[in-house]
């Protein structure tokens, strides 16, 4: 169901407060639930997440923990098989260790791939592994048949009328086994709006659900969909009337499983504060890695908190802005706190609990506690393109090397926002982009008449295009700078491809405005969160001219993460070929330019490209238009050249003058359907990177060298 996560070391579920209190039941369920990630429920250095996150959930007011990891083999996969005595032991200790700050654990079981419904056998195992985690000390319990096939075998078609009435009889089997514990959750095969079938009002499945299933089981939902933009009490009136319940929430709005190039650092958004009273719980499905989970997590916090005080001011004042839920607002805060974390010196497996939150928390005994008192009341965000070295409440907040900005951590997640949303910083990116590529006709050699203004127009707008690229870069080499190796390894990956697509994007945007073309017409697409892969780096690089093959500027990161830097740019004029090598000398210095580079960079340099790094140019990439009408124009003029600039000595021709046109050449027509290039059968190395890249053989021996292999690949 949307959310299994690959979580660095332990893996999560956060469910925040519903309304039992208020309905006057002893079953509220206000988890931020958890789970472990990991060969075993618990080992090693994920239960030691699993317990930090359990106690900055008590911080935060988030009072549950669910545990069902699909990388706990015997969650899913091998349900029937019992813990082993030292995965006991684990198991134990992290449900000790959240009952022992006032918070609920709920063990979550997944046998819906291959159970047989009508087996005597199943259910007895069914029964014998819940009653090996009931005897840990775990009270609570989920039963999950999300994500499965509808279909039901021959032996259970023979027994049920109908899939649900197969899964409420063993729900209902186990919820009495286990003594009806106060906290029972349900997750339904049709467990949002888009699933149900034909509707959710007219569903069979949700009706047959709603009338047999024990009234003090809880029903989990996500939504309209599997990852819904909002949620509204009035879109919970119709299941909670199926249902004949409130439901429980399964939130995915943070959750990235599934998309290996996104990540959600933006703030709860789009749930009303008010659902609280109209839900049995909200569970929050959070980000796969550990430290991307500060921001939705206190946000969520703080959704809650706002929805229990509301209530309270709600006979005194018609009014009440402090009562409003303001999801900037509360990304200011968490953004806030978050500093003082990204910037401690900690390794991966630690963790720091220096917090400063503003919450209050309900005691056993009814009474209120309030945890660490807060001086953010008069604390104002920056704005998001705020200074570096500016002052936040007397602090300044240093931003050199090793240190992350506070303008740096917004446009982090500016760039990293919401499923349905881009933050600030990624809309300003995707649409200048969009305007530059659109209006490059403006910057065009074929435009002539064009208004000065709007050529000063289109040139000021990429200018700041490229700043914002830089500070793209600028933010990579802060994130691996930073004191906070935990951190780092988490969000590495991300900024590392953020970084090179903004690189790719300032070497497009800095071609455009060579003037020697108008540009690539390319089509953009909507589509919903898990459609398109790659979030803001997949929309810049559908904006790119690479039509299809996106693929080729998706690098995994290095092993170890790294600051070197490398910027693309066009070619310019000014740009020398250094001497060198056994085929220079003094009489011909420029042999070996001319030889490889020399009728790219003379005929057709708008089709030329310079990599460099911190020490200079390291590198160059040439592409022909038209290789066709390039040869002949070799032939017409590069060749006649280089014949007089290295003369005939003796009757005989430079050895290197025959080889002046062989070179490695990637070629591209808007018509053409594909790209090839040439290659030495010797360069070994680069025979195997363009075969990694999708390059396979067409030609050997038929080359313009005779010796050449020509590589190609469809487009």
């Amino acid at each position: 169901m949307g959310g299994r996560l690959q979580l660095c070391g332990g893996d999560l579920r956060t469910i925040c407060p519903g309304n039992e209190a208020d309905r006057g039941s002893e079953n509220t369920v206000h988890p931020q639930m958890t789970r472990k990630t990991s060969a075993g429920p618990c080992p090693g250095r994920g239960r030691e997440k699993n317990n930090i996150f359990i106690c900055v959930m008590q911080r935060w007011g988030l009072n549950t923990y669910l545990y069902g990891p699909k990388d706990d083999l015997k969650h899913r996969l091998l349900w029937r098989e019992v813990y082993s005595p030292e995965e006991e032991v684990q198991l134990r200790t992290l449900i000790l260790e959240a009952q022992s700050r006032g918070l609920r654990f709920v063990y979550a079981l997944s046998p819906g791939q291959d159970i047989v419904f009508s087996s005597a056998c199943d259910l007895t195992l069914l029964k014998r592994k819940l009653r090996q985690v009931s005897d840990l000390g775990c009270q609570a319990f989920a039963v999950l048949f999300d994500d499965i096939d509808h279909s039901m075998c021959q032996a259970d078609s023979e027994v049920f009328s109908s899939f649900a009435h197969a899964q409420v009889n063993v729900t209902n089997e186990i919820y009495r086994f286990l003594g009806e514990p106060p906290v029972f959750l349900f997750c339904p095969t049709e467990y949002c709006g888009s699933l149900c079938s034909p509707s959710v009002s007219k569903s069979p499945y949700l009706q047959t659900v709603g009338e047999d299933l024990l009234p003090n089981i809880t029903v989990i939902w996500t939504g309209s969909k599997v990852i819904s933009r909002k949620l509204s009490v009035e879109c919970l009136a119709e299941v909670e009337s199926v249902l004949q319940r409130p439901p429980l929430i399964w939130d995915n709005l943070h959750a990235n499983d599934y998309d290996s190039r996104r990540l959600f650092l933006g703030p709860f958004k789009g749930r009303e504060p008010q659902l609280r009273r109209h839900l049995r719980g909200l569970l929050l499905n959070p980000n796969c890695e550990f430290e991307a989970n500060y921001i939705p997590l206190h946000t969520l916090g703080s959704w809650y908190r706002v929805g229990k005080e509301e209530q309270k001011v709600a006979n005194a004042l018609d009014e009440c802005e402090e009562c409003d839920y303001c999801p900037d607002r509360a990304l200011s805060t968490a953004l806030h706190d978050w500093m003082e974390e990204l910037n401690q010196p900690l390794q991966a497996g630690e963790k720091h609990f220096d917090l400063v939150l503003c919450l209050y928390l309900e005691g056993r005994d009814g009474e209120r506690k309030r945890l660490n008192p807060p001086s953010q009341a008069n604390y104002q965000a920056p704005p998001s393109g705020g200074s570096r070295g500016q002052k936040t409440q007397g602090r300044v907040i240093c931003s050199g090397k090793g240190l992350l900005s506070e303008s740096q951590v917004r446009l982090l997640v500016g760039l990293h926002y919401l499923p349905h949303e881009h933050g600030p910083s990624a809309q300003k990116l995707l649409q200048d982009l969009t305007w530059l590529k659109s209006n490059c006709h403006l910057v065009s050699a074929n435009t002539k008449k064009t208004p000065p203004q709007k050529v000063d127009e289109w040139r000021g707008r990429a200018s700041r295009f490229l700043s914002l690229c830089e500070d793209i870069a600028q933010l990579h080499c802060s994130v691996v700078g930073g004191a906070n190796r935990a951190v780092l390894y988490d969000l590495y990956p991300y900024v590392w491809d953020l970084r090179n697509t903004a690189l790719m994007a300032k070497a497009f945007i800095c071609w455009l405005g060579c003037g020697k073309t108008t540009g690539a017409d390319l089509l953009g697409v909507e589509s919903e969160p898990w459609v398109f892969k790659g979030g803001v780096s997949g929309e810049v690089q559908m904006l790119l001219p690479i039509g299809s093959s996106s693929e080729l500027f998706s690098h995994p990161p290095p092993l170890f993460p790294t600051s070197r830097l490398y910027n693309i740019r066009p070619y310019h004029s000014k740009d020398k070929v250094t001497q060198g090598g056994q085929e220079s000398s003094m009489a011909h210095p420029d042999i070996i330019g001319d030889r490889c580079l020399g009728p790219c960079l003379a005929l057709c340099p708008e089709y030329s490209f310079i990599l460099e790094d911190e020490l200079g140019v390291c590198g160059c990439v040439l592409g022909i238009l038209d290789v066709r009408s390039f040869a002949k124009r070799c032939q017409a003029t590069w060749i006649p050249a280089m014949k007089d600039k290295y003369p005939p000595k003796g009757g005989n021709t430079h050895p290197n003058t025959q080889y002046i046109f062989i070179c490695s050449k990637r070629t591209r027509s808007p018509r053409s359907q594909g790209v090839f290039c040439e290659v030495q059968p010797t360069d070994r190395q680069r025979l195997e990177f363009l075969t990694k890249l999708g390059f396979l053989e067409i030609l050997r021996g038929e080359a313009r060298s005779r010796e050449g292999v020509v590589l190609g690949r469809l487009l």
